[in-house]
């Protein structure tokens, strides 16, 4: 199976002047975790990732106002990605190495194409054991 066959491919993106409080919105009308962040909505370079932790542990915990703080001050720019035309197997290491439940797929010019959850690899993955050894890899690192 490939990366293209377990993503969602309508990604909700922002970019990284956007406040904190329109991305806050954008999670909260799409029900979504997670925004990928990237150059424009035309080119759709990615440039980063800003998660509801993003959110609460960078803006809410220090006290600062969401209205006025920008996606770049707390977007992570590490990029967990992988291709498409990648076997879905590549989005699964990637995902435990990193610790982290969501892998952007990107094209070979770092062009979004669509993002895989736990939630994609839950419902599409017909792999149960894989599926519940990247759940525990990802979960185990949340309370270490």
């Amino acid at each position: 199976m490939l990366c293209q066959d377990v993503m969602t491919a309508e990604v909700v993106c922002c970019l990284p002047g956007d406040t904190v409080t329109e991305v806050a919105r954008l999670m909260k009308e799409h029900e979504i975790g997670a925004v990928p962040v990237v150059d424009s909505q035309e080119s759709r370079r990615i440039q980063g990732i800003v998660t509801d932790r993003d959110i609460v542990v960078g803006v809410v915990s220090q006290g600062l106002d969401p209205r006025e703080t920008t996606v770049s001050d707390v977007m992570s720019r590490k990029i967990v990605a992988c291709r498409g035309e990648e076997d879905v197997d590549r989005a699964l290491e990637a995902m435990e190495t990193s610790q982290v439940r969501r892998v952007l797929v990107a094209d070979g010019e770092g062009v979004l194409r669509g993002i895989i959850s736990q939630a994609d690899v839950a419902t599409r993955v017909a792999e149960p054991a894989r599926t519940g050894e990247v759940v525990r890899e990802i979960s185990y690192s949340w309370e270490r």
